[in-house]
């Protein structure tokens, strides 16, 4: 028996609800300390998941303990394919003190599900299974595949989109549908992620005999002040994109001593910063590069006791994706038809697996569930309600771009 929109609609929301809940009450905290906390029981139930729906599955370890899932759907008719990613790992709860529930409860309250992963991004793995299960229950008619992508650690270095692209899964896809938390607006932008690890060399000795040593924190702070104002220059020479404002430049980590144990009365022997640095699509990143090497130089002339050298970390460059690429278009339509408004284009201020696919020439939408302010946050949570709408979102946008002819 056929069902109503209606009660589809209902039937889906009820599901995905169901299952975001089962996923969120698996903790996956990757801690590297401890062996049985990673990815590994949340990735075995989600394959079992899928693979009782029909799906063929496939079970990859990207690192001990740390398995992707792979789920293709194949209509056996020829046509594009169209992946949907959402990864496994979330970040640590912190202090569970602070939580008002528990961050593994998964509890619902005034119409939010609270606890680790609701909204980022468990929630929005259970809207993409669960629209792939919806479509296949009700027997709907598209051409070409689906591919589910469901990796780990996609908040550290992304081991598990960088395997799976090595493994040859994005050789064909034609189109990617990134599931984070977006509000729902369909995000086509990216800023890139440059992370860098400074190291200046010094000369330990006597605070009180300064003369007989040589300090790194005064030469550390003549390269942060570079830096403060290399980021003035890049953001008046690219100005702020539309939808991801400036790129940034932004010392995190400093530390001095980098090893052993600090004294007031000691000058360090070494003094370290990291740099997170945010771009946008204008930016280049090698150019930045050359810029920190020329702060180095400038420096280094100006003082023979200058010795400085860098590490690039990690090499995530901004994305972009034209508005009139079919799978934003599908996406676009989705949200306007399931939304009943115009929908929003907008940017992601970080970078997510997204990333790489792009680098692999993937067109790539991001959109999905959840406030965008609320990642990693202390009670974190996701409206029920709009799990339920970025189901339909998810399910509308694969028959739409996976349709039987163009329109």
């Amino acid at each position: 028996m056929n069902l109503t929109k209606s009660d589809r609609i209902r039937r889906d929301y009820e599901r995905v609800v169901s299952l975001t809940q089962q996923l969120v009450r698996i903790p996956s905290v990757y801690r590297a300390e401890d062996p049985d906390s990673n990815e590994e029981k949340v990735a075995h139930f989600v394959a079992d998941y899928i693979r009782n729906l029909g799906i063929e599955v496939h079970i990859e370890e990207v690192a001990p303990g740390r398995p992707n899932v792979i789920g293709v759907v194949d209509s056996g008719k020829p046509g594009k394919t169209l992946l949907f990613e959402g990864h496994t790992d979330v970040v640590t709860e912190g202090d569970r003190g602070r939580w008002k529930y528990d961050p593994f409860g998964a509890e619902i309250v005034d119409g939010r599900m609270y606890g680790r992963g609701t909204n980022d991004t468990k929630g929005n793995l259970a809207c993409m299974i669960t629209a792939v299960q919806s479509i296949l229950e009700d027997r709907e008619s598209f051409t070409g595949k689906i591919i589910l992508c469901i990796p780990v650690d996609e908040e550290s270095m992304m081991l598990g989109i960088k395997h799976f692209i090595g493994q040859g899964w994005a050789d064909e896809v034609d189109g990617a549908i990134i599931c984070e938390p977006e509000e729902n607006q369909v995000c086509i932008a990216q800023r890139g992620a440059l992370r860098v690890k400074i190291t200046v060399q010094g000369k330990m000795a006597h605070g009180a005999i300064s003369w007989s040593g040589i300090n790194p924190n005064w030469r550390m702070a003549k390269i942060i002040t570079a830096l403060q104002q290399l980021e003035e220059r890049e953001q008046e020479n690219h100005g702020k994109h539309s939808y991801l404002k400036w790129g940034t430049i932004t010392p995190t980590v400093l530390q001095a001593p980098v090893k052993g144990d600090a004294q007031i009365n000691v000058i360090p022997e070494q003094c370290m910063t990291t740099l997170d640095i945010r771009t946008i699509p204008s930016q280049n990143h090698h150019k930045i590069i050359e810029e920190i090497e020329h702060i180095f130089y400038q420096l280094k002339r100006e003082d023979e006791h200058f010795q400085a050298d860098y590490e690039i970390i990690e090499d995530r460059p901004p994305t972009e994706t034209d508005p009139d690429d079919p799978v934003v278009s599908a996406v676009y339509d989705a949200v306007a038809e399931v939304l009943e408004i115009e929908p929003q284009y907008n940017g992601v201020p970080g970078a997510t697996d997204g990333t790489f696919l792009h680098v692999h020439g993937i067109p790539i939408i991001t959109i999905g569930a959840g406030d965008r302010d609320i990642p990693h946050q202390i009670n974190e949570y996701v409206e029920i309600q709009e799990l339920g709408k970025t189901t339909e979102i998810y399910r509308n946008a694969a028959l739409k771009f996976l349709r039987e002819k163009d329109e």
